[in-house]
């Protein structure tokens, strides 16, 4: 949990987390504070990652402070500000809660401060040499020579999607060694955000050029040539022509579709049929006046869904999904709603700004179901 009005992006789950001042990379508030409360599984011990810490420096840090407490041992950490800074980038507790205190007084200058955290024990992680805090850029040792692949995985905490910094390249192409290791990631949809996890990558050589696409709520920049780029081990993906492993929809089916008479009096069906992506010239699109809308795809056979592409029409009108729920079924006619891996409410999916572009949405947990809506 977390309190106080100098909080600024926090995700905080039992397993890992982020978390940042106000206004963070900006300069921080004056005179606010936040205190945040990180508790693990019992059985289990902290490991906090300092991303930042540019607090405004001060005797002692009487004018801005970081202070990490163990309220199980009474250990205190800190207080830290520029002039007093963290001997080492990650900080091992032995204990399964710590409070983290930010205060701030009169400044001037100063990013304030971005932490990450996550517990002790991930399943084939060693922590101390494995993590990757959400402000990397992408870490890894080994062969300096860029034409070797090279395997690694490393541990990313939950909560760095919606951290400053930038990511070029995208799924299918790979990433620009520059960008952020654990924010490509989630782009790539290989973790959810509000989990974080373990992710599997491979350095392989750089290419000249990489495209920008929108995936996952996160929009990727074209970059330019790199020596090196970030490749994720690979994803299947619905209906997606750059996958090698597409879903073949047996049938479609829709709540309704448009009939459309256009200016010379000539008829043209949005029928449902016409939403496969691959599909040239419009495409599907429900009655203009019908409500709650819903397109519906049959896979034939129980599938392991992992993600979706959509895309609008854009042969004449400039007409595009902005956002959806999704749901799936086993038989046809018990339906339940995706919530994601938090489990707690029905995920809404970001979808398209345009109708030229195509935009992923990976499904974390997958769906298995023969209908998917």
């Amino acid at each position: 949990v977390s309190a106080g009005n100098g909080c600024g992006h926090t995700l905080l789950t039992p397993h890992s987390g982020t978390l940042s001042s106000k206004n963070y990379p900006g300069t921080y508030p004056n005179h606010t504070t936040c205190c945040w409360q990180l508790q693990a599984p019992p059985g289990t011990s902290l490991l906090l990652a300092f991303g930042d810490v540019d607090l405004e420096p001060s005797e002692h840090c009487a004018h801005s402070s970081l202070l990490l407490t163990d309220p199980q041992t009474g250990t205190a950490y800190g207080p830290y500000c520029r002039n007093s800074v963290p001997s080492a980038p990650l900080l091992v507790t032995n204990s399964s809660t710590v409070t983290v205190l930010f205060n701030s007084t009169s400044h001037r200058s100063g990013r304030g401060l971005l932490l990450s955290y996550a517990t002790s024990q991930h399943p084939g992680t060693h922590y101390t040499q494995e993590h990757v805090r959400c402000a990397d850029g992408v870490w890894m040792r080994g062969s300096p020579d860029p034409a070797l692949t090279m395997c690694f995985s490393v541990y990313c905490p939950a909560g760095c999607k919606d951290i400053h910094g930038d990511i070029w390249g995208n799924p299918s192409q790979g990433y620009r060694d520059t960008s952020l290791l654990c924010k490509a990631a989630v782009h790539a949809g290989v973790i959810a955000d509000e989990l974080g996890g373990q992710v599997t990558l491979y350095r392989e050589k750089g290419i000249t050029l990489y495209e920008a696409a929108f995936a996952n709520g996160l929009h990727s920049k074209r970059g330019s040539l790199s020596e090196k780029r970030l490749v994720f081990h690979k994803v299947c993906c619905l209906l997606s022509p750059a996958c090698d492993d597409v879903l073949e929809v047996v049938a479609f089916n829709a709540s309704s579709w448009w009939h459309e008479v256009d200016a010379l009096g000539q008829d043209r069906a949005w029928v449902a049929e016409r939403a496969a992506l691959s599909t040239t010239g419009h495409s599907w699109a429900a009655e203009p006046s019908a409500g709650a809308a819903w397109l519906e795809l049959d896979l034939g056979t129980r599938r392991n869904v992992t993600g979706i592409i959509t895309k609008g029409s854009s042969e004449q009108h400039n007409y595009y999904v902005t956002s959806y729920h999704v749901s799936s079924s086993r038989d046809g006619k018990n339906w339940r709603p995706y919530r994601g891996s938090s489990g707690q409410e029905d995920k809404v999916f970001e979808g398209n700004a345009d109708s030229q572009g195509e935009v992923s949405n990976a499904f974390i947990p997958p769906i298995v179901a023969r209908y998917v809506r």
